[in-house]
């Protein structure tokens, strides 16, 4: 996969000129600056909320807007737009965009979850003017690796912890139901289209679909790998599954097998997230170590993928109508445009 040239970073929102030097000299089609470690950055994949971003740091989420110039042809570049900062109290380790989330009518509404260090839930809403509210969802007894919003209407919330438990709850923050779990959850994803389906990923190298009004698990895959740390359910293509685990990334067509069809050895210190393209199912993005590096791949060819190494790395996320992935680093976020 090709990247187009890398523009040069620059200042695009004059509060934040805290940029590293280290990591300015990471070649991003695009970057915006940001005050602080970026731990998580995400964003939304909802037609209607296409446009935002957040990113979550040691003790507050940023919302941001952004247009590219692949979507506004009159732009030269990218156009920034810092909306508003949300207190968060403790470390940000992860962020989850609801549907609700809508800020082309009035009134505007903003929704995101959040896991914090402190193991607790969050859920912000927000009309970016005197409106914000944050209610706390408490259960969990270790990490939280990560939260998701049910795609359709935002009603339900799941999340998956060092517990051993993946959690249902509801919009209101009332728990609905516990999965108990063989090892620590690592990821959750529903299924694009269909809102009764629950993937959740374990580090013990296993991929579980769960029936969420049964609360049963209705098939598995399995990688034959320990550590898992990511999974990831691909929206273009709803029968594949990709995930890393060990120094490779794996692969699955859920239809043919629970063993993975392809696997490539990918960040040999330590694979650490996996995400799919939002726009096609050629696309992916894994990082790792050594050197914090960021990969970008096209499924079906395996030539040496373009590859950047970052100072800090925390948070990879792909733009719902673009293929631009994103991932945090220090006081910066960092944005490639993949070609298809």
């Amino acid at each position: 996969v090709f990247f187009h040239a890398g523009k040069p970073s620059f200042d695009l929102n004059p509060c934040h000129k805290f940029a590293s030097m280290a990591d300015q000299e990471v070649n991003s089609t695009y970057s915006f600056d940001c005050q602080g470690y970026v731990h998580v950055v995400e964003f939304s994949p909802f037609q209607q909320s296409a446009q935002l971003v957040a990113h979550g740091g040691n003790n507050r989420v940023s919302v941001a807007k952004c247009v590219f110039p692949e979507e506004d042809k009159e732009l030269d570049d990218l156009e920034y737009e810092h909306l508003r900062d949300f207190h968060h109290g403790t470390r940000v380790d992860a962020i989850a965009w609801s549907p609700q989330t809508n800020i082309n009518t009035l009134p505007r509404v903003v929704r995101f979850s959040t896991a914090g260090s402190d193991r607790k839930i969050r859920i912000f809403s927000s009309d970016l003017k005197e409106k914000d509210s944050v209610q706390v969802l408490e259960g969990h007894t270790d990490y939280i690796n990560d939260v998701v919003f049910e795609p359709t209407n935002g009603e339900q919330l799941a999340s998956v912890s060092d517990d051993h438990t993946c959690r249902l709850w509801d919009q209101d923050g009332t728990q609905k139901a516990v999965l108990p779990l063989k090892g620590p959850g690592v990821s959750v994803c529903w299924h694009p289209e269909d809102p009764v389906k629950l993937m959740v990923a374990e580090k013990t190298g296993v991929i579980r679909f769960y029936d969420i009004i049964t609360c049963q698990p209705i098939m598995s895959l399995d990688c034959g790998h320990t550590p898992l740390t990511s999974a990831d359910w691909c929206r273009t293509d709803p029968l594949t599954v990709g995930a890393v685990a060990g120094s490779d990334w794996f692969m699955w067509d859920v239809t043919r097998s629970s063993r993975p069809e392809d696997r490539r050895q990918v960040h040999p210190e330590g694979a650490k997230s996996f995400r799919w393209c939002r726009v096609s199912e050629k696309l992916f993005a894994t990082c790792g170590r050594p050197g914090n590096q960021v990969k970008v791949f096209h499924k079906g060819h395996h030539q040496t993928p373009v590859s950047s190494a970052m100072t800090v790395q925390g948070g990879l996320s792909w733009h719902a109508r673009l293929p631009v992935c994103a991932v945090g680093g220090d006081r910066v976020v960092h944005m490639w445009l993949a070609e298809l």
